[in-house]
């Protein structure tokens, strides 16, 4: 491993930007592509098993897990809510719930269905997004009674992402000590 003053990529390598976004959804969608890039950086160069090495007891997460779980918060609210969809079943969705962490495995099937899942929510969710106007449209919540605004559901997945790539930093300072961006 080159170190880049803990960095993940050298200067000029980082796939993510910090550009002068214009606008309010533009902005927005800056911080959520680059939480997403985030996660994807947490997660390279891994095996198998370092994916699927879960946290502390009694918790079941692992990197594998969030990008499941990620791919499932996608799919939850850009194409069952936003897009009008709530009878869709939900990814990695069991009974007892948390299907996306107990099944994350180390099967390299599993792990190749879960970036591919996660990737393919990402870009249906920007191919969406293209098309949004109006970040005060309401939408109902799948699953739920309420409705939430287009702005609301964009800024809880920052949330959302800003969150699970802090879990990230921890798992993967767990697994070989990396921190960093």
């Amino acid at each position: 491993m080159t170190n880049f003053d803990g960095m993940w990529a050298a200067p000029g390598d980082d796939p993510r930007t910090y550009g002068q976004p214009v606008g309010e959804l533009a902005t927005i969608r800056e911080y959520l592509t680059n939480y997403r890039l985030t996660l994807g950086l947490k997660c390279d160069g891994l095996t198998p098993e370092q994916l699927a090495t879960r946290s502390v007891p009694p918790s079941i997460m692992s990197l594998l897990g969030l990008i499941r779980h990620m791919a499932r918060v996608e799919h939850g609210w850009f194409y069952r809510t936003l897009q009008g969809n709530p009878d869709v079943p939900r990814l990695y969705s069991s009974p007892d719930g948390d299907e996306e962490f107990h099944g994350a495995t180390a099967d390299p099937a599993v792990i190749e269905e879960a970036f591919t899942s996660w990737r393919a929510q990402i870009a249906a969710a920007d191919r969406w997004l293209d098309d949004v106007t109006d970040l005060g449209a309401m939408a109902k919540v799948a699953g739920g009674d309420g409705e939430a605004s287009v702005r609301d559901i964009l800024i809880h997945m920052v949330e959302e992402y800003a969150r699970h790539c802090g879990h990230a930093d921890l798992l993967r300072e767990c697994i070989d000590g990396r921190t960093g961006q």
